[in-house]
């Protein structure tokens, strides 16, 4: 296989597993996430089963397409050693891939063995779900990662921009605890789902509310923070005269953040339908590989070089006036 084979694999990978993350939001919306019971790898007890009801048809195939994506993700350290020598970084992330796609695995296997699916309201089942955001938001960017490297994409060199390095950080951060917060209010409205807007502010405003919905009403806030954040960022991007691969990844964030945000709103007003909930998400992933991309391409141009460029340039207008000695003053005096 050669290099560019396995970049396009790597990112085929990479758009099944958004769908397999969509599928399984679908699976949570739906209340659907008990439809093989208690049972984890088998479904009901049964390798097939027999006779299944809607709610089984759905958990049953996020399982089987959760599967399909474990065996490509299982495929890519090893395809990686046949394109790359020992000790590269692609090796590296590739299998890095597959840790985390096992996480992944292990907690979805979690979920349905201590039963915190369906109506389950608990706390665990929240940390679960936190958890499982986080977890996938690793995978995700690390097959993003396995692909662009894998194509010839830049990757981060020393010595970093601070300021891009640590606005960068707090972008990571704060867009990881904007997804998990808006994981938490997905699992609120799918438990306490609201009639109307007036009724859905009451419960946001109740002090007798279930925690769930008193912690859903932090999102809406937390992701205009992290909006501006997000675009305090791109714009000290911009700021640093990139190069066109970053300036593009960059102006695709600052895009993603403008629509997500008015997704949001739009999911608000609307009670928080599925179909709606399923574009939220994939905005919110789009939206994180966008950043994570944005990050790696500004890192990958060292500081010092950018540095010694502006240094040149200054000094070139001064480079072609030739320096009036002393000797040369006394003699025009």
């Amino acid at each position: 296989m050669s290099r560019l084979a396995f970049a396009r694999f790597t990112w085929g990978v990479l758009v099944y597993n958004l769908g397999v993350v969509l599928w399984g939001a679908y699976v949570r919306a739906t209340g659907s996430g008990a439809g093989c019971g208690s049972h984890w790898p088998l479904c009901n007890g049964e390798v097939v089963p027999r006779a299944p009801s809607v709610e089984t048809m759905i958990e049953y195939s996020h399982r089987v397409t959760s599967g399909i994506a474990l065996l490509l993700v299982v495929a890519l350290p090893f395809l990686a050693r046949r394109v790359v020598p020992p000790g590269h970084r692609l090796r590296k992330v590739a299998w890095v891939t597959l840790v985390l796609m096992l996480l992944e695995a292990g907690i979805g296997a979690g979920l349905v063995l201590f039963e915190l699916v369906a109506d389950n309201a608990s706390a665990a089942r929240a940390m679960f779900m936190a958890t499982h955001l986080m977890n996938t938001f690793f995978l995700l960017a690390a097959i993003t990662l396995t692909a662009w490297w894998a194509g010839g994409g830049a990757a981060p060199v020393r010595p970093f921009d601070r300021r891009i390095a640590r606005l960068a950080g707090i972008s990571i951060a704060a867009t990881i605890l904007i997804g998990i917060s808006g994981a938490v209010a997905a699992l609120g409205d799918t438990l306490f789902p609201a009639t109307s807007l007036g009724d859905a502010l009451r419960q946001d405003l109740s002090a007798s509310s279930h925690v769930l919905i008193q912690l859903r009403v932090l999102h809406p806030f937390l992701a205009v923070g992290g909006g501006f954040l997000l675009l305090m960022l791109v714009s000290a991007v911009r700021k640093t005269k990139p190069s066109a691969t970053t300036r593009r990844w960059a102006n695709r964030l600052n895009l993603l953040v403008l629509i997500q945000l008015a997704a949001g709103g739009i999911n608000v007003l609307l009670l928080a339908p599925v179909w709606m909930q399923l574009v939220h998400l994939l905005l919110a992933d789009l939206l994180w590989l966008s950043l994570i991309l944005t990050v790696v391409c500004a890192l990958a141009e060292p500081a010092r070089e950018r540095t010694t460029t502006e240094t040149s340039a200054r000094l070139a207008p001064a480079a072609g006036r030739r320096p009036v000695s002393a000797a040369s003053r006394t003699s025009h005096s």
